[in-house]
Formats: structure tokens, sequence, C-alpha cells
């Protein structure tokens, strides 16, 4: 969980690296079509199965509309009208969406320490980001965006019930992750070409190195480890990560950009901390 966290802790600012050079969402077709080609290369050299059943190939589609598609799309459209903060908040409460996800999905009960470690975490993100939560205010776009990030983080939990039944199915982890991510370029291709949203490409090193870092370690190497955390530990343990991923990214404002911590981010992450040891004390 540690590596991934870390990981996913400092793609925002590769992301911010790309902002401006080319349209968001075809940075991210960009950015999965290089991990697709990637994860299919992995597993032909750990000389993994590729070929899926039916049964699988319809769950990884369902993984790759909602936990790729769907999930990124809305997440960038959510932050072109709130800040990453906010956004960061509503993520932090993956691990309760989880929970009733899979309740409604498999019928599968939660411990009532797993429901109070989950909202520890959104509760800590947000004290984490209050200053920038305050900021956002209560304008349509900010009611937008919040909106927006509800839906993503939906998509999310949808997506790891997809997941979990190409799991049953039993798919391996980097083939079902291999053709998720392909059929989640496609889907966004689709979107791209729908929407009209012009096709370009930044060949500078600020925009390429970003790219290749967070298509190899942001998406194959956070993705395969979240999916082996998923399976052994469940998916609201592994959904924890994203309650961790923002106290990396402060540190990484820390080191780039001079922020400086209060009692409130202290507060925060202790409250963070608490409800991922609370979370992993039992099953």
């Amino acid at each position: 969980m540690g590596v991934c966290a870390a990981v996913w802790g400092t793609t925002w600012y590769a992301v911010t690296l790309q902002l401006g050079a080319v349209d968001a969402m075809v940075s991210v077709v960009y950015r999965f079509s290089v991990a697709t080609a990637l994860l299919f290369l992995w597993c032909v050299l750990r000389r993994e199965r590729i070929a899926l059943t039916p049964r699988q190939h319809a769950d990884t589609a369902g993984l790759g509309l909602f936990g790729f598609t769907l999930s990124y799309g809305l997440t960038y459209e959510a932050e072109t009208r709130v800040v990453s903060a906010v956004v960061a908040v509503l993520f932090a409460s993956l691990a309760f969406t989880n929970l009733a996800a899979f309740r409604l999905a498999f019928g599968q009960r939660a411990r009532p320490s797993a429901w109070l470690a989950s909202a520890l975490g959104a509760a800590g993100v947000a004290l984490l980001s209050w200053g920038e939560i305050a900021e956002a205010g209560g304008s349509a776009s900010a009611a937008q965006g919040l909106a927006l990030s509800l839906l993503a983080v939906l998509a999310t939990a949808i997506g790891n019930v997809f997941a979990h039944r190409a799991q049953e199915a039993g798919a391996s982890i980097a083939a079902s992750t291999a053709w998720a991510t392909l059929y989640g370029t496609l889907f966004l291709v689709l979107y791209v070409v729908a929407s009209g949203r012009p096709w370009s490409f930044a060949a500078t090193p600020r925009y390429v190195l970003s790219l290749l870092y967070l298509a190899t370690l942001g998406s194959v190497v956070a993705f395969l480890l979240y999916f082996r955390v998923a399976r052994s530990r469940g998916y609201t343990a592994a959904s924890y990560i994203l309650a961790l991923t923002p106290i990396l990214a402060m540190g990484m404002s820390t080191l780039f950009e001079a922020k400086r911590w209060n009692a409130l981010d202290l507060a925060g992450v202790t409250v963070v901390l608490a409800g991922q040891w609370l979370l992993l004390r039992g099953r």
C-alpha cells in the first residue's frame, strides 16, 4: 500500500506538467495507450495467458468503462471547476463507497470498524484540505465540480465491482488490467472524437517525461499493486490508499512549492493514519 500511495501521491505533480500543452482528455488517451502496451508486454515477458473468456472480457470491459474512462474523465472535468483538494476529499470516501457497493453487489458484510475507518479517512483528508475547500465557494461551477467528483467516486466503486467479478472468473491481475486499460482507452477515444476535442502532441521533454512517468509508474505499477492489494486484503483496504495519497501529495508540495504545515494539517494526518490502522487490524 505504501508504494502505491507514494506513486499516486506524486502523480498530481506530473499531471500539472501536462496541463495547457495538450487537451486533458487527449493526454489521458496517450497515458492509457502507453500503459496498455506496457501491460501486454509484461504479460508476454512473464508468459502469462492473455486470452480471456467471454465472461472475463465482459467484466474487464466494465472495469475499463467505469474504473478508467468514466473515473478519470469525470475527475479531470471536476478539477476544471474545483481545486484538486476538494476532489481528493471526495475520493477519500471511496473506501466507504466500496463497502456499500460490495454489500449490494455481493452481499458482503463489513465490520463496524471498517465503516468507522473509512469515515476517518474521509474526515482526515477533509482536515488536510480544509483551506482549499473553503476557497472553493458556493458557485454554480463549484457545485458542478462536486457533482462530477461524486459521480467519479461512484464510477470507481462500480469499476471495483467489475474487477472483483473478473477475479472470481479467474482472470489474472496483469491480463485483466491490460484488457481493462485497452477497453478504457477505446472508450476514451470515442469520447474525444464525439466531443470534437483537438488531437495534438507536445514533443517537449517536460510533456514526454511526465507522460512516461504517469503511464509507467502512475498506471502500470500503481494499478498492478492496487489490484494485488485488493485481491489479498480486500477492495476497501486497497481503496484506502486514496486517503493516504493526499498526505504524500502535500509532502511534494512542501518540497516543490514551499507549503507550510499547520496544526489542522497535522491533525488530518493523524486521523487518516488512525483510520488506516483501524482498517488494517481486521480482514
